[in-house]
């Protein structure tokens, strides 16, 4: 699908409503972590900023949703993480598993300070 999406909102309606459902949580999980993240589409999916460099990016598929916070998320998270198809700096989570909520608020915390501290 390479379509040019002109906001979030336009990128999630454009999938089934079961996945509009998870994606919209897994943007909500995102904004509650990263408050002043600036929310935008980068590489035809939502993206997030903080201090000006990116933080975290998501993305729908038939079969799963991507996770995108850099490789240095996905390395802190290994273990937790270990369970899911992934590669570098990316993780699938499949749409007929439970979505890893509170696993996703803690890559986004992390990357948060990640960010705090490196780019002050």
């Amino acid at each position: 699908m390479n379509i040019d999406y002109k906001s979030v909102d336009a990128y999630i309606k454009s999938f089934p409503k079961e996945t509009q459902s998870l994606l919209g949580k897994v943007r909500e999980v995102i904004l509650e972590n990263a408050p002043k993240a600036v929310e935008s589409i980068a590489y035809g999916m939502p993206a997030y900023k903080t201090n000006g460099k990116p933080l975290v990016y998501f993305s729908g598929f038939k079969n799963h949703i991507g996770f995108y916070a850099t490789p240095t998320g996905h390395t802190a998270f290994s273990v937790e993480l270990s369970n899911y198809k992934q590669g570098k700096g990316s993780v699938q989570f499949p749409l007929d598993k439970p979505i890893p909520f509170d696993l996703i608020q803690k890559i986004v915390a992390f990357r948060v300070k990640e960010n705090e501290l490196k780019y002050k």
